[in-house]
């Protein structure tokens, strides 16, 4: 692209949510814009404010556990945003001090690495934080450059390298690897295995390619841990970390029939298809690919893209679905099924349309009032937020 992207997020939101004397921790992986976010917010308001990294010695000084040395710093400002807020010690502790004794104080944090700073700030900031997660761009984040024309011809460069800034800002395909390989390198496994000692990374390396190749199909704790030779405990904990980490989101099995339906299935996806796609060193062309590996890739496109746009809209409407697959023993099953407000949502995810999808009989006996929907090409765009005009619009 010709022009840099910058992440245009809902600043009149941001800005309502900062005005409640919470403290806003904008939350994700590495490289996805959150500091940038940040500065944009700060260069945009007129109040006079405090900034500090975590990743500034200088800074992580200037704040420590004292009630008059943070009273100090503070002095008549009333809005302090801390960048890579996970760096800094005791961070938990100073963010409950601060907005405990210094009235009218607004906080907006910065951070990574969930386990050092959600774990750090949960318990003292009960009911005084709002979490906000920042992912790689959303397509209805793009939406606001491009034409429907534009995002049609950049869908494949989107579930080949991804959507991290990044990428998005390079022209080149080659050089799009090269920073797609420095992003998982140097930064996502490096946040990894910082965590809770962990020191096997070929393990965990495997782990990851065994779900990039199993994408969209349920997987077994057991059966991993026999492909790796690790043993069930040790395979959940490091699947938690990489879904803590932001590589990975699990979806388990919706099921109302235990004896007909799946009840404990689990699916894995990636939050960022570039990722998914160099750690199986696979960044062929779509021409080149199997048409099930190009419907896996869509699907998780689109769960993904879905997630981004009911995270980002929940914030304005206030609901907040939840999301499961569903699969009967005599393997009939429906991509994404959502749960808002008691209602059920069936989804059939297709890259092609070449037909009607109609739910199997089971489905529509047991479900009678679930609404049931196809996606493909012809609607996704509406589906995740971003749609144009020159496409069906659906709920």
């Amino acid at each position: 692209m010709s022009k840099k992207f910058i992440p245009r997020f809902q600043y009149s939101v941001l800005k309502k949510l900062v005005q409640e004397n919470k403290v806003l921790i904008l939350y994700g992986p590495r490289q996805v814009g959150k500091t940038t976010i940040l500065k944009k917010y700060l260069e945009a308001t007129k109040e006079e404010h405090i900034f500090l990294s975590g990743d500034d010695y200088s800074h992580q000084a200037l704040l420590k556990p004292s009630i008059s040395d943070l009273k100090a710093l503070i002095g008549s400002k009333r809005l302090l945003a801390i960048d890579e807020a996970q760096k800094i010690d005791d961070i938990g502790l100073i963010l409950k001090i601060l907005v405990d004794n210094i009235k009218g104080l607004k906080v907006i944090v910065t951070g990574s690495s969930t386990f050092n700073l959600v774990n750090q700030v949960s318990e003292p900031l009960t009911g005084r934080k709002h979490i906000l997660y920042i992912y790689p761009i959303a397509q209805m984040e793009l939406a606001q450059r491009e034409d429907f024309k534009d995002t049609k011809l950049n869908l494949e460069q989107r579930l080949i390298y991804g959507s991290y800034p990044r990428i998005i800002n390079l022209d080149d395909n080659q050089l799009r690897q090269l920073e797609l390989r420095e992003l998982v390198n140097s930064y996502l496994f490096q946040d990894i295995l910082q965590l809770d000692g962990l020191k096997n990374s070929k393990k965990l390396y495997q782990l990851l390619k065994l779900l990039a190749f199993q994408l969209g199909s349920e997987v077994s704790h057991l059966e991993l841990g026999q492909q790796l030779g690790m043993d069930k405990a040790t395979v959940a904990k490091y699947l938690e970390l990489l879904e803590k980490t932001f590589v990975i989101f699990e979806r388990t099995s919706f099921s109302r029939n235990p004896c007909k339906e799946i009840s404990k299935g689990k699916k894995y996806y990636f939050y960022d298809l570039g990722v998914r796609n160099i750690i199986v060193d696979d960044l062929k062309p779509l021409s080149m690919r199997d048409p099930r590996e190009i419907g896996h890739l869509w699907e998780n496109y689109i769960l993904v893209e879905r997630l981004k746009y009911h995270e980002y809209s929940k914030l304005i409407s206030g609901v907040e679905p939840r999301s499961y697959f569903w699969r009967t023993y005599e393997q009939q099953e429906i991509d994404l099924i959502e749960e808002i407000n008691g209602n059920l949502y069936a989804y059939e995810i297709k890259f092609k349309t070449r037909s009607k999808w109609k739910p199997s009989l089971t489905w529509l006996k047991d479900y009678p009032q679930a609404k049931n929907l196809q996606i493909d090409s012809s609607n996704y765009l509406s589906f995740i937020g971003a749609a144009g005009n020159n496409e069906t619009t659906n709920r």
